[in-house]
């Protein structure tokens, strides 16, 4: 043990040696740090020496083992990645779609999930029992009551009507009475983009927008338009119809409220096929019975096509007994004091001014002069159809030769309907020389079949427009009348005023005469009458000449061509000074003159419109149809 300490203590002296006794007492944390450094990097040395002794003396096939190894535990990695990726983006899938159908399902339970019967306030409050003596029930309303209640299965309906007649009054009324429960309804529009919004918003279904299976490298089925969006929602309402009918028992009711809004073109018409095929499929089986609400008639021409199960329901207006009813009604909930109260002297008058449109007995009721109210919707009809289809007459420019078509083909069925009327009212006036059936007469407005109108009109096409403007309303029996009352009473007006059919004749015959001139090019020989002939003849410097030579018969009738130009010309200035002196209007320009419609409208109507013609010939059992004479 001494002789090895002994060498030990030699070993190491010589090391001691070159460290101071002063530095090794007051070595420096810096220092420490730089020895433990040099130490670590000795270790790194170390190691990696005895890795490539043992690199070398490993094998190849302890190289290969290790390789495959890696791969086999990287593969392990990676599927076991994708697995749990995978299980997460199809369980998320699966909730989605529950979760899709389960707010879609809201959407048709009790109550108003989509405020659709807060936004229409046009139903009446059973608790009101005083008033409720007034309420009017439609002979729609109980049709309504049980497709809404789902009592009718296996067809899909199109209500029909003019505008304001109350379709949407009868579906919310129908609607309250179920409390909303299995039913959805939306406005229709023009753009097929708003229409899948409103669509979405009446499913409460969000057309997969929140959907997040990206994340899960799940692509969503968004990059699409709008007819593709239409039609998964309904496949989503299907699978929906499915779970819910085997518990209620009932389809689910879809209502598509102003159908008429979507426009006649390439997309309106493709995204109302698509309606129609869901409407015939869906209603076949039971599962969803759909409602188109429409003023127009195309809606009705086009579902006329494909439709195997489609039924009408007709709204027209109110009867005189169901108008002096209704104007109660109307007038109690805005004026409840007993001095506003109406009587029927009154709501008679009311009917005999505007007749029983919803629309125009809601605005009159809340005025407080109730009959200013219906002149001023009569003169708003009456500027509404003259600013539409005014007539230009002779001096009409070639460029607007289509206003002028436009123009002409409506005054012209608009003459139609006002001469049948007063054929009606003059025998309405001999049948009933008493008068003791005149106080309880309905309004029967006269009306042609459609193909008559468009003979009458010359043009197949302008109808619809007219349709669509309000001015004429076509049924679902095809036939044509006037849209309303106070449109009617605007036509008689119209037609009553003097220089009518010469501002009528003139239009007609300026639009032919701008045709002619752009379809003929025409070489006119009108001085061949009369024995006169033409002579061409060639002089001596070959100079082609071309001369007439008028009959004795013509010289005198006609004198010589200076004269006879003189005098033409004379008659022609003539004539221009005295259509300068009439202008032909088809209103009074002065607005107070205008009011002097008011007091006459007040008179009977079917004595009101009938000229003076009329019962001079009635004695003679031949009626004129000409206008009113300008001594009138």
């Amino acid at each position: 043990m001494i002789s090895i300490f002994r060498r030990s203590t030699l070993r190491t002296i010589p090391r001691i040696r070159h460290v101071t006794p002063y530095r090794a007492f007051h070595k420096t944390p810096i220092s420490k740090f730089n020895q433990i450094v040099e130490n670590f990097v000795q270790d790194l040395k170390d190691e990696e020496g005895k890795q490539k002794e043992n690199k070398e003396k490993e094998s190849k096939f302890d190289k290969f083992v290790s390789f495959v190894m890696k791969c086999l535990e990287t593969i392990g990695i990676t599927l076991s990645t994708v697995a749990v990726l995978g299980l997460s983006g199809f369980m998320y899938h699966r909730f989605y779609n529950m979760h899709v159908l389960s707010k879609m399902n809201e959407a048709f339970e009790t109550g108003d999930p989509a405020s659709q019967l807060k936004m229409h306030k046009r139903t009446h409050n059973e608790d009101e029992t005083e008033i409720n003596e007034y309420w009017v029930d439609r002979p729609q309303q109980k049709l309504l009551d049980d497709i809404i209640a789902g009592d009718i299965i296996g067809r899909y309906f199109l209500i029909i009507g003019e505008k304001g007649t109350g379709k949407t009054s009868l579906i919310l009324e129908s609607m309250k009475k179920v409390n909303g429960f299995n039913v959805s309804i939306f406005d229709a529009h023009a753009d097929p983009e708003i229409f899948r919004i409103r669509l979405g918003k009446a499913l409460n279904y969000t057309f997969n927008e929140d959907y997040i299976g990206s994340l899960f490298s799940i692509r969503g089925p968004r990059d699409t338009t709008a007819l593709l969006d239409i039609e998964r929602a309904f496949s989503k309402l299907e699978e929906l119809a499915i779970q819910r009918v085997s518990k209620v028992q009932k389809p689910l009711i879809m209502i598509i409220n102003n159908a008429h809004l979507i426009k006649e073109n390439e997309e309106g018409v493709k995204l109302l096929e698509l309606l129609q095929q869901k409407a015939e499929s869906l209603s076949g089986s039971g599962l969803l019975t759909l409602i188109f609400n429409s003023d127009d008639y195309w809606v009705y021409e086009k579902l006329k096509q494909l439709g195997t199960r489609l039924e009408l329901i007709n709204v027209r207006d109110l009867d005189r007994k169901e108008t002096v009813r209704a104007l109660k009604y109307i007038r109690h909930r805005f004026f409840p004091s007993k001095e506003d109260k109406l009587d029927d002297t009154v709501c008679n008058a009311v009917y005999d001014l505007i007749g029983g449109r919803a629309q125009h007995i809601t605005q009159v009721a809340r005025h407080k002069d109730i009959l200013r109210a219906c002149h001023e919707i009569i003169d708003r009809e009456k500027t509404w159809f003259l600013n539409q289809c005014g007539l230009l007459g002779f001096q009409m420019d070639d460029d607007v030769m289509e206003s002028g078509k436009f123009s002409s083909s409506a005054m012209l069925l608009m003459r139609e309907f006002v001469e049948m009327d007063r054929k009606r009212m003059n025998t309405l006036i001999t049948n009933d020389k008493d008068g003791k059936h005149h106080k309880n007469r309905d309004h029967h407005l006269p009306e042609l079949p459609l193909w008559r109108a468009r003979q009458i009109m010359t043009r197949p096409d302008y109808i619809q427009r007219y349709d669509n403007l309000n001015i004429f309303t076509i049924d679902s029996e095809s036939r044509v009348r006037a849209d309303s009352v106070p449109m009617m009473r605007a036509f008689h007006e119209i037609a009553s005023q003097p220089h009518f059919d010469q501002l009528l004749e003139d239009t007609t015959e300026r639009v032919s005469d701008i045709e002619a001139l752009g379809r003929t090019r025409e070489l006119v020989m009108k001085d061949l009458n009369l024995g006169s002939h033409y002579e061409m003849f060639t002089n001596k410097n070959n100079v082609t000449k071309f001369t007439m030579i008028k009959s004795p018969k013509e010289a005198d009738l006609h004198g010589d061509f200076e004269g006879f130009n003189k005098e033409q010309a004379s008659s022609e200035q003539n004539n221009d000074d005295d259509e300068d002196e009439d202008d032909l209007y088809l209103e009074e320009i002065n607005r107070r003159d205008s009011r002097k419609w008011w007091k006459k409208r007040m008179q009977k109507y079917d004595q009101l419109y009938l000229p003076s013609s009329y019962y001079k010939n009635s004695q003679d059992g031949d009626i004129d149809l000409n206008r009113t004479s300008e001594e009138e």
